[in-house]
């Protein structure tokens, strides 16, 4: 089964990526976080700098697009084959506020005749493969059997699937009675995409639905690094391993913003998960959150290494 690295803006970008994959690895594909099409078709220099080929690092890649105008995602689909990719994501489950006002990401799917018709012109000029993540449906999962009717019409490459509808985030009950009807109905191959925490949710998924093309790990690949790895059969993070990891992600973070504050703030973001893996970590981790300044961050760092330990089995409940 396949694993694939979900895309979570403002932290898998470039940076994570790289630094990740050579402390950890274990995942088959990294998505990269959406960028949305400009209406004049420009591509702007901080999304050409997540896309290009070179930031990938020899990283097998798919860029993820975001957008309800079927012209600005095949501009964009002209773009990313340009740039030598095979294959690229629509955005179908962003539920945040203003995206979905616009119609973007799961706002999208409130109109299925119009998200038929965008598929309708987008699968008769693509120039590279299309795949798809979405959610249940817009306010609620009876939406689905709809809209996996439109998504069987369409020579999807993959179907990634969160079990949730857009009033609900990140949070509460999956749906998966909706999952197992993609699994049963659908044309395309299918992924699964929500709260997999641990080898014991993908070992339970993978033997409830034994024909599941792929997984896709976000948020339990940032909370234990080492997840998709020992999927694998390989070993938990160490102390040591995740030190080094942090350390080497802080210094290219530097690198990359050329100060110490934002590459802090974007730490403070992937500690937000990685605490988790610590005894006692909420206590720490918290004062963390609260923290200004490099000389903050780096002493509690510091002190989460040196006074905190690893919890003996990361499985359960990391977020």
């Amino acid at each position: 089964m396949r694993v694939d690295f979900a895309p979570l803006d403002g932290i898998t970008k470039s940076v994570f990526r790289r630094t990740w994959a050579r402390f950890f690895g274990g995942v088959d594909r990294y998505f990269i976080p959406f960028f949305s099409p400009t209406g004049q078709h420009i591509l702007t220099p901080r999304d050409r700098r997540e896309i290009e080929r070179s930031a990938q690092d020899g990283l097998p890649s798919v860029p993820q697009v975001m957008t309800c105008r079927a012209e600005d995602f095949l501009w964009a689909l002209g773009v990313l084959a340009d740039m030598g990719y095979q294959e690229a994501n629509l955005n179908l489950g962003c539920p945040s506020g203003t995206v979905t006002a616009k119609g973007k990401g799961s706002g999208f799917l409130a109109r299925p005749e119009d998200l038929d018709r965008f598929f309708d012109q987008v699968f008769s000029k693509a120039p590279v493969a299309v795949s798809v993540k979405t959610r249940l449906g817009y306010q609620s999962p009876e939406e689905f059997p709809r809209l996996l009717e439109i998504f069987n019409r369409y020579p999807i490459a993959c179907l990634t699937v969160h079990p949730r509808v857009r009033p609900q985030k990140y949070r509460g009950e999956v749906h998966m009675e909706a999952f197992a009807l993609a699994m049963e109905k659908s044309r395309n191959p299918v992924c699964y995409n929500g709260d997999l925490k641990s080898t014991a949710d993908v070992e339970a998924l993978a033997a409830q639905f034994p024909k599941l093309e792929a997984v896709m790990i976000g948020r339990g690949a940032i909370a234990d690094p080492a997840l998709p790895r020992r999927l694998r059969g390989g070993p938990p993070a160490s102390r040591e391993e995740l030190r080094a990891f942090t350390t080497g992600l802080y210094e290219a973070y530097q690198e990359f913003y050329g100060q110490a504050e934002p590459a802090c703030q974007r730490m403070k973001e992937v500690w937000f998960y990685l605490i988790h893996l610590f005894e006692d970590g909420q206590r720490l981790g918290g004062r963390m959150r609260r923290s200004r300044g490099a000389a903050a961050y780096e002493a509690l760092e510091a002190e989460i290494f040196r006074e905190l330990p690893l919890r003996r089995c990361p499985e359960g409940e990391l977020f």
